[in-house]
């Protein structure tokens, strides 16, 4: 197996990147056309197969949070395969909504011949990047975490 990364398998992990950089509830529907039908997404809250099950999830980003936008901040390509760092930027809804918030992670991506995502997994601490940030949460992780660390 060649682990030498085609002009076109560039494209597509250029082409994704853009994507995910410029994604709008309205655009959503066009998640189509960057994955395959049957693909896989798997995130710290969700495991799912296929276009409808991903579409979801995106959408319903739009719903929880307020201003959600992906900055990809590097990228490493080998093969039909990348891993992008990222960072992701919204406000709460309905806790501190005036504050921005970062949630730092990483996408393994993997890509079918035709340069389309058959395989999607984020990584990311939703401890440390989501639920210390929520209000009433904070003060029993903090509290779990000196308890593991003495």
């Amino acid at each position: 197996m060649s682990h030498e990364t085609s002009p076109a398998q560039r494209a597509a992990v250029e082409q994704a990147v853009i994507f995910f950089e410029t994604l709008t509830p309205q655009s959503v529907e066009q998640l189509a056309a960057l994955y395959t039908p049957e693909a896989y997404f798997k995130d710290p809250f969700n495991e799912v197969h296929g276009m409808a099950e991903i579409q979801r999830i995106f959408r319903h980003m739009y719903v929880a949070l307020d201003a959600p936008h992906f900055v990809v901040t590097a990228r490493v390509v080998e093969g039909d395969q990348c891993f992008l760092t990222w960072e992701f930027r919204f406000r709460f809804r309905r806790y501190n909504p005036q504050i921005n918030q970062t949630v730092r992670g990483a996408s393994h991506l993997q890509f079918n011949p035709e340069g389309r995502i058959h395989f999607h997994r984020d990584y990311w601490d939703a401890a440390e990047e989501l639920y210390e940030k929520l209000p009433f949460l904070n003060r029993l992780i903090r509290w779990v975490k000196k308890k593991i660390n003495s």
